[in-house]
């Protein structure tokens, strides 16, 4: 795969709490250059963001209920559209983790549906983060099952914040289980281009990394 094919797959990231004004306008000039699919950002920067890459093919994702995923719905709901009214086309949100392993599905499909409605309605992709690390083979294809059936755009495995990151087992599995219409974003621990590459190979259509220029320069 080449560096163009294959940054166009990549939604270049800083999530972090002490990212500054002087990182924003380095990642999205990054995202200009390299052509990455989206910078993906906290909440606070998504003004900034969107102010930097007008006129460009670069989307600005954000993150909801990040990053445990307990936040109540109708927060989220505020979140995502508070993000969506400041120049954000891309969400991604983490499911209720504790309402997932009580079985409460029906929760979990309540949350996905009003995301999912608020982002289609206006216009932005939506994403749900599962945390894959924290979850059995049952629980992520619960969480897939429903995906296809409400129709959310992506299922990812990772925040990045948690104990393990994107693993191809885990891709596969949301791969085989969403169907073709729901694609997979693959982040966390991403780092070197073999480790993209196999994540890819599994099912991933989307990468979630902060190290994208990183594995665009390696020989």
């Amino acid at each position: 795969m080449d560096n163009k094919a294959l940054a166009a797959m990549i939604d270049h990231t800083n999530l972090k709490p002490t990212a500054s004004r002087e990182d924003m306008e380095k990642l999205c000039a990054e995202a200009r250059e390299y052509g990455f699919a989206s910078v993906c950002v906290n909440p606070c920067h998504v003004r900034t963001c969107a102010a930097l890459l007008r006129g460009s093919a670069v989307a600005v994702c954000t993150v909801v209920g990040f990053p445990l995923g307990q936040n109540t719905v109708e927060t989220k709901v505020f979140e995502a559209k508070n993000a969506i009214d400041n120049g954000a086309t891309e969400i991604d949100y983490v499911l209720n983790i504790s309402k997932l392993l009580d079985g409460e599905l029906s929760y979990i499909r309540r949350e996905m549906e009003m995301l999912t409605e608020l982002c289609h309605s206006r216009g932005a992709k939506c994403k749900v983060i599962l945390e894959t690390c924290y979850l059995a083979p049952i629980h992520i294809e619960a969480v897939c099952h429903t995906a296809a059936r409400v129709g959310i755009d992506f299922v990812k495995t990772s925040t990045g914040f948690g104990p393990a990151g994107a693993r191809a087992e885990d891709v596969a599995l949301m791969k085989a289980e969403c169907g073709p219409a729901v694609k997979v974003k693959a982040a966390g621990g991403i780092r070197t281009r073999k480790a993209a590459l196999e994540l890819i190979a599994a099912g991933a259509d989307r990468l979630g990394c902060s190290a994208g220029v990183q594995i665009l320069r390696e020989e």
